[in-house]
């Protein structure tokens, strides 16, 4: 599997190309900001997008991805419980000082443990709703890898004070659908760097 990682954006959102080398299909996650820069790693590595997908609504994970189905044709797909942040994209730009973006209903809003895959990359959708009520991973068994959006972080957790944001059930959300992952398991957040599933089970000061 073919993986770029990097930060998008004034907020320094992760975003990430997961692509079949076999297919050259990809998935995007997180396209916050910079298409052009995702789309020049698409082409070096002779990848076509067919699938869009989105952790969590708020602007800067989900602010480039209309533009992104504009270029590509592919879906986006994001929970639509967080349709309401949606609703609330100008607040959410005013207090970032960001423009407002164009940004959608999901073309799909998937199911808890649905498959969201390309080519031989098979990925699980993992509801961990507590950063928002829409928030997801992707879990991709395969590779060890999770996506975890702004649900866990290497040595803190996502912020609840946002709308939609509850501390319970965030906590409730990393400890019984996250550590029950294998220790080996990579851990790419949201923002910042990486992690494990074992590193922060052990010394997370939000989870010991």
């Amino acid at each position: 599997m073919i993986r770029e990682t990097f930060p998008v954006g004034l907020l320094g959102c992760n975003c990430s190309i997961l692509g079949d080398e076999v297919s050259g299909e990809a998935i995007v996650v997180d396209p916050g900001y910079d298409v052009p820069r995702i789309v020049a790693l698409l082409v070096k590595h002779k990848l076509t997008v067919k699938k869009i997908l989105i952790t969590h609504a708020h602007i800067d994970h989900i602010a480039s991805a209309v533009e992104l189905k504009q270029i590509t044709g592919a879906p986006v797909i994001y929970s639509q419980a967080d349709l309401p942040l949606v609703a609330m994209m100008e607040g959410q730009a005013a207090m970032f000082g960001l423009p407002v973006p164009t940004v959608l209903p999901p073309d799909h809003s998937p199911a808890d443990g649905e498959v969201v895959g390309v080519g031989g990359i098979q990925g699980n959708v993992v509801f961990t709703p507590g950063h928002s009520e829409g928030s997801l991973c992707l879990y991709v068994p395969n590779e060890n890898l999770l996506l975890a959006g702004d649900t866990l972080f290497a040595g803190g957790v996502g912020r609840t004070d946002f709308p939609g944001g509850n501390t319970q059930k965030l906590l409730a959300s990393i400890h019984e659908r996250l550590l029950t992952l294998p220790d080996e398991t990579v851990v790419v957040p949201g923002h910042g760097s990486m992690t494990t599933i074992g590193v922060e089970r052990q010394t997370n000061p939000f989870l010991v």
